[in-house]
């Protein structure tokens, strides 16, 4: 099936969910915001596999926030590669947490959905 079920995205968010834990917190940090009714978590592997109802899905989003796990940027790349430039952006590293050392729990996950929480309402 090439569509995807969901209605048209106000708020994308995209994740790393790789198997490091930064990646879990990225993931966990999407999945929160989703249920809080800030964004929208949506399929990066649709992104990936350019699924049409995911991809106009994402070309309609009011905004579209990624978040990578680390300095790796898979989510980023995924996006750009499938010709999305215009998104913000966060890397769990950048909030001092350290891929491999860094095990998820939800004081680490507060601190990404927090910055992620004024960039999507700003």
């Amino acid at each position: 099936m090439s569509n995807c079920s969901c209605n048209s995205v106000l708020k994308a968010i995209f994740t790393c969910s790789g198997a490091a834990d930064t990646g879990a917190i990225s993931d966990q940090a999407a999945r929160k915001l989703t249920n809080d009714g800030v964004g929208k978590m949506v399929c990066l592997a649709g992104i990936g596999g350019r699924i049409n109802g995911i991809m106009a899905s994402t070309e309609s989003a009011e905004k579209i926030l990624v978040i990578d796990g680390c300095p790796l940027g898979c989510a980023k790349k995924t996006l750009e590669q499938a010709g999305f430039n215009v998104f913000d952006y966060l890397k769990v590293t950048d909030f001092g947490m350290e891929k491999g050392k860094s095990p998820v729990n939800e004081e680490r996950i507060k601190r990404v959905v927090d910055k992620a929480k004024e960039i999507l309402n700003s």
